[in-house]
C-alpha cells in the first residue's frame, strides 16, 4: 500500500486545491419500499464531549446507528466508548480521522478548518484513524468519512485505493451541530426512504442535539427502519 501512496502523492503534487475543486460524496441506500421505508442514521463525532441525550435515545428505543469516531475524539471519552462497546447489535464502528483533519491536498480550509495539505497528511489522518478504531474495537474499518465530508478528488482515490469506502450522506441532520432544536427536528424527520442522515453526537451543550432526538423518534413513530451501513446495500456513492 505504501507503493500505491507514493506514486498517488506524486500524481497529487499536479493538484493544487482551489475555490470549487472539493467534493462532498452524495451516498443514498437501495430504498426498503412502502412498507418498510428504511434509512441509515450515521454520527460523527470529531472532539470534545458526548450528547448522552443522543445516546441514550438510540439505547432505550433500540435504534441501530453507524458511528464515525476520530482517534481525538475516543481518546477523550473512554466512558462513552465503554457503553458503544456494550451494544454492538446498535452501533457500527467507523473511521472519522485520527485529528478530524479535512482530506484535502493544497492549502484550502474548508470551513475554516486547516487541511492535511498533502497526499502523505491525507494518509496518515486516514491510517491513524483506523489504527484507533481496530485497536478499541477488534476490526478494521471498513467505512471512512473526513472532517467536514468534503475531498480533494485525488484524496477519494488515494483513500479508496488502500481499501476504505467514502462514507457520503443525502440528508444533513444537524448543520455540524448548528441547527437550532427546531430545525435539526424538522430535518431529520422530513427523511425519505433510502436516505443517508449525517448529524453529530459531539455536541452536548448545544440544542440541536434535542432536535436529533425528535426527528428520530418522529421517523420511528412513522414506521422507518433505521439500517447501520454493515447492513443494507449502498447506492449512489
Amino acid at each position: 500500500m505504501r507503493m500505491v501512496v507514493v506514486v498517488l502523492a506524486l500524481l497529487a503534487t499536479m493538484v493544487s486545491a482551489r475555490a470549487g475543486d472539493l467534493v462532498e460524496p452524495r451516498m443514498h441506500l437501495a430504498r426498503g419500499g412502502p412498507e418498510t421505508p428504511q434509512i441509515a442514521l450515521t454520527l460523527d463525532a470529531c472532539s470534545g464531549g458526548v450528547d448522552m441525550r443522543i445516546l441514550d435515545a438510540l439505547i432505550a428505543n433500540r435504534v441501530p446507528a453507524t458511528l464515525f469516531l476520530t482517534g481525538k475524539w475516543l481518546s477523550a471519552n473512554p466512558e462513552a466508548v465503554a457503553l458503544i462497546k456494550q451494544h454492538p447489535d446498535l452501533f457500527q464502528f467507523e473511521n472519522h480521522g485520527a485529528e478530524h483533519v479535512p482530506a484535502v491536498i493544497g492549502s484550502e480550509k474548508p470551513y475554516g478548518i486547516a487541511p492535511a495539505g498533502t497526499a502523505e497528511a491525507v494518509m496518515a489522518e486516514v491510517e491513524g484513524g483506523a489504527f484507533f478504531i481496530e485497536s478499541l474495537f477488534g476490526r478494521k474499518p471498513a467505512w471512512y468519512r473526513d472532517a467536514t465530508a468534503l475531498y480533494s478528488p485525488a484524496a477519494i482515490d488515494m483513500i479508496e485505493q488502500a481499501g476504505f469506502r467514502i462514507a457520503g450522506f443525502s440528508l444533513n441532520g444537524d448543520a455540524g451541530a448548528s441547527f437550532s432544536a427546531e430545525a435539526a427536528a424538522e430535518s431529520i424527520a422530513g427523511a425519505q426512504d433510502g436516505d443517508v442522515i449525517i448529524a453529530h453526537m459531539n455536541q452536548p451543550t448545544r440544542a440541536a442535539g434535542d432536535g436529533v432526538v425528535a426527528g428520530i423518534l418522529a421517523l420511528k413513530a412513522k414506521g422507518f427502519r433505521f439500517v447501520r451501513l454493515d447492513q443494507v446495500e449502498v447506492v449512489g456513492e
